[in-house]
């Protein structure tokens, strides 16, 4: 989804970073070979992912929804000397795409994949995160965010993709639309939780950015 006309959203990407040729190669296949390919993070949302990583240096990330693996290839761009990445997704067809990539970039090693539902995994992980990248099913947000919150070290971040949700955040909601419904509790639930500090970015599909306060 583009808010922007797509004239100022192709000079938007021509004046920022260069997409890496990995990137490029992975997005080419993905479009090639995968289903529903526009899952994908893209040229500019991962410009943004791998900046935002690379101010934060993050020890330990934690990525919700894997898909073919762009998005943690840009988020390990910041990733602290001997830090890692533990990438949660369900879809086990696509377990050895993401590693064919992951072993193909500098921080394969350092990329740890789990296959199964993230709310039986999260609990399993015996680590704080500095950063968290939420973009799994809508309707669990809110039970992701509950699992990760007293896990996110203070001054950690929580990325949140796809919260203006094809803009329908602000159209009239359809009772059945559950995970619009969800969005929306979620997106409530970030601005008003007082151990956070939050921005929600117009990018792409809207990124909303949660800073955990370090004096709680």
């Amino acid at each position: 989804m583009h808010f922007i006309s797509e004239k100022l959203d192709d000079y938007v990407v021509k004046h920022s970073e260069d997409e890496p040729a990995l990137l490029k190669a992975l997005t080419r296949e993905t479009y090639q070979k995968i289903l529903q390919p526009r899952m994908l993070s893209g040229h500019y949302q991962g410009r943004v992912l791998s900046v935002l990583s690379k101010l934060i240096r993050p020890k330990v990330i934690l990525e919700l929804g894997t898909f073919t693996g762009y998005s943690a290839l840009c988020l390990a761009e910041g990733l602290d000397k001997n830090g890692i990445i533990h990438t949660i997704d369900i879809n086990e067809e696509l377990v050895d795409f993401q590693r064919s990539y992951f072993d193909k970039s500098d921080y394969g090693s350092q990329i740890i994949q789990h296959l199964g539902s993230a709310i039986d995994i999260i609990p399993t992980l015996d680590t704080s995160f500095d950063l968290v990248f939420m973009d799994a099913d809508k309707p669990n947000y809110i039970n992701y965010f509950h699992q990760i919150i007293d896990k996110l070290n203070p001054g950690g971040v929580i990325l949140s993709d796809n919260v203006l949700w094809s803009g329908k955040v602000i159209e009239e909601l359809n009772p059945s639309d559950v995970s619009t419904k969800i969005v929306l509790e979620y997106n409530a639930l970030l601005k008003d939780d007082p151990r956070l500090e939050t921005v929600l970015l117009p990018i792409r599909d809207g990124l909303t950015v949660s800073i955990k306060k370090i004096d709680l």
